[in-house]
């Protein structure tokens, strides 16, 4: 079961890369809020998986590097598009399902935030994995740091606080289903 487990956890990387390779003209056939859906579907099934696996009496046991790289590359990689998802979703009015008017409205106040997303959650994953749980709190006020002069416009205090939140729970689930498969 534990191979399964490490085989969905594997499975989240291809799904989530696209997102990144947009702008190059790659085409991905799924819609983004679907290919989101996804990711999360996979990544709670993983967990699933080796949660019942570690109990199997004669649980086949996975080099924990394999697990590691494949934890941190799902971490890094499927993040963002669950990140704009939420965004997506954060735009909708209550009842009336049309995108928020500020929203729509030009680029996003928060220029970057696709790489400084990749970069952050590569970090999460590897302070998490590295057992040094203060490292969560360098990145985030690395981050918060390097935005604050634009942290004072609401919108992109809302993106940033919003983003952060999404980024860090995607990290912090992708590592600990693989703390869950490999140990």
């Amino acid at each position: 079961m534990n191979w399964i487990a490490w085989a969905l956890l594997i499975l989240v990387i291809p799904l989530g890369a696209p997102r990144y390779f947009a702008d190059s003209g790659l085409r991905w056939p799924l819609k983004q809020s679907i290919t989101s859906y996804l990711l999360v579907s996979v990544l709670a099934l993983a967990g699933i998986a080796a949660a019942i696996g570690s109990h199997l009496p004669a649980a086949a046991s996975i080099p924990h590097e394999l697990v590691i790289v494949a934890s941190v590359a799902a971490a890094t990689l499927g993040g963002g598009p669950v990140t704009e998802t939420v965004f997506r979703l954060a735009a909708f009015k209550g009842n009336l399902g049309a995108p928020n008017a500020s929203e729509e409205e030009g680029p996003s106040p928060l220029r970057g935030g696709m790489w400084i997303g990749l970069l952050e959650r590569a970090a999460i994953a590897s302070t998490l994995w590295a057992s040094w749980p203060e490292g969560l709190a360098v990145v985030l006020a690395v981050k918060g740091l390097g935005r604050f002069s634009e942290l004072k416009q609401h919108a992109a205090a809302e993106q940033f606080i919003l983003g952060t939140f999404v980024s860090v729970l995607w990290a912090c689930a992708a590592v600990g289903v693989g703390r869950v498969i490999g140990f």
